[in-house]
């Protein structure tokens, strides 16, 4: 049964502490199967209703627990950091990452980063810009495509497009993510960067938890522009469903590394294996395609490219965040 407990920041970054300071060289080697842990813990990061995850990722539970005859539960991690301090920690062995945190629970914590999400036969993605007053940012008709509105050409949904109306940006209020969120903050803020916006001071940010509050904020009026992964309006269109024709994208980032999955140091090859082959095989069966998709929109699970990861980390240290 998957816990409903959520990670918190401080307390794993308390527990990694103690952890590392009192390391010894039996504590950094790999484990043998014979010390492998008798129940495992997955963490998700919260790129939607946290609630939403909780209840969506049981599926994904219930078969590794049956593929690796050993108990796994999901946990909701408060913010995306709290899943990389967990991993290092052992409090978490499996974790579903954003690309930025894969590449910090390898470089911090020795994880191997062993899948990355396909979707749609993509593996990279562009973060979007997205409003609810079109006639500011969009040099041209806005057009539809699946039901949703585009402009500045973020029709073709190849990133990078329509850049150069990020610069009538000063002043605007702006709801983004954490400075952890690849899509939600390290993506559009090095691209206001680069357009010679100040991003602390030419903007007036609105902090949120998550990408469907991102766009929530948008289509609510709260924010004049928002951040998000593409096309974040796709998970509340159930409650909201004119909220392709409300919030409009009108400019996509360069591509960023799709997400993918991690596991702890302190697994065992064995183990990882079993892992990395049951979630890969189950990527490929119909029920585990609707479970992934439900999570994460996941179409597919590949075996990763670790050094694909680099490029996230120098856009996240040209911010000053690494």
């Amino acid at each position: 049964m998957i816990s409903t407990k959520t990670l918190s920041l401080a307390g794993l970054m308390m527990v990694a502490s103690v952890a590392l300071a009192g390391c010894s060289a039996e504590a950094t080697t790999t484990a043998s199967p014979e010390t492998d842990p008798t129940s495992l813990t997955l963490a998700l990061v919260p790129s939607q209703d946290q609630a939403g995850l909780v209840d969506t990722a049981k599926p994904l539970t219930d078969m590794l627990t049956e593929a690796l005859g050993i108990p796994v539960n999901g946990v909701v991690a408060k913010d995306y950091q709290a899943a990389v301090e967990a991993m290092g920690a052992e409090q978490a062995q499996i974790g579903f990452l954003p690309s930025l945190q894969l590449y910090q629970a390898s470089d911090m914590y020795g994880a191997s980063v062993v899948l990355q999400t396909e979707r749609g036969g993509n593996i990279s993605y562009p973060a979007q810009f997205m409003t609810n007053n079109p006639d500011k940012y969009c040099n041209d008709a806005p057009v539809a495509r699946d039901g949703k509105l585009f402009c500045n050409g973020a029709d073709a949904l190849v990133g990078p497009a329509g850049l150069d109306a990020i610069e009538k940006m000063t002043g605007a209020t702006v709801a983004m993510l954490g400075p952890g969120s690849p899509a939600g903050y390290i993506y559009p803020m090095l691209a206001l960067k680069n357009a010679g916006l100040n991003i602390d001071t030419d903007i007036e940010t609105i902090p949120v938890t998550a990408n469907d509050a991102s766009v929530l904020a948008v289509y609510n009026g709260d924010a004049e522009v928002g951040f998000s992964f593409w096309d974040a309006r796709d998970i509340v269109s159930k409650d909201v469903p004119d909220v392709g024709q409300k919030v409009v994208v009108f400019a996509l980032t360069t591509e960023i590394p799709n997400d993918g999955v991690a596991l702890s140091k302190g697994l065992s090859h064995e183990l990882q294996d079993k892992i990395t082959t049951a979630l890969a095989e189950y990527s490929n069966t119909v029920d585990g395609s609707v479970a992934l998709m439900s999570v994460y929109s996941i179409s597919k699970l590949a075996l990763a490219d670790p050094s694909s990861l680099d490029v996230v980390a120098d856009a996240a240290t040209q911010l000053g965040l690494q």
